[in-house]
């Protein structure tokens, strides 16, 4: 027992594996945080690489990758960046991004956090990138760093970008 605790104790959680991986996206419609008439599916986003960041605006950790999200965006040829408002209050949601500034896209709201729990979220933030068939090619658990942007994600996007539909 002490051997596995050990193990447990040494992951880092962005280690955390995924069954999703190179399996579609779990569908979902969400009404999107600026428009909520208006609903995101992944069905529309075929075609496209992009990354799905779930984060909240009452988690730490988010504040904490928020700067790099940003800086990201700025790298227009990267990718399109869906944001999961997860388990938040739309007017704080707003005032984050408003205060913040907004990396995303779109954020889609997930209040009850039933689109997480199909996404397999452990917590926020976490961060997947999806390729332009739909399929999960990474996930990433907890604050995304510069180190991540420029040594995972960066090559990983390019890569994706550069593979047919």
């Amino acid at each position: 027992m002490a051997v596995f605790l050990a193990l447990g104790l040494n992951l880092k959680p962005g280690d955390i594996p995924s069954p999703f991986i190179n399996k579609p996206a779990p569908t979902f419609s969400a009404a999107k945080l600026d428009s909520p008439e208006e609903k995101l599916s992944p069905n529309d986003l075929k075609g496209k690489v992009w990354l799905f960041n779930v984060w909240a605006s009452w988690c730490v950790s988010c504040r904490a990758e928020h700067a790099i999200l940003n800086a990201l965006a700025q790298q227009q040829q990267a990718a399109v960046i869906v944001g999961l408002n997860y388990k938040d209050e739309p007017s704080d949601a707003k005032n984050w991004l408003q205060n913040l500034g907004n990396p995303y896209n779109v954020s889609v709201m997930d209040r009850e956090g039933r689109i997480g729990i199909d996404w397999g979220v452990y917590g926020v933030p976490e961060t997947f990138v999806i390729d332009k068939k739909g399929l999960i090619r990474y996930k990433h658990t907890g604050p995304v760093s510069a180190d991540d942007v420029q040594q995972i994600f960066l090559p990983l996007l390019s890569q994706l970008q550069a593979e047919s539909e």
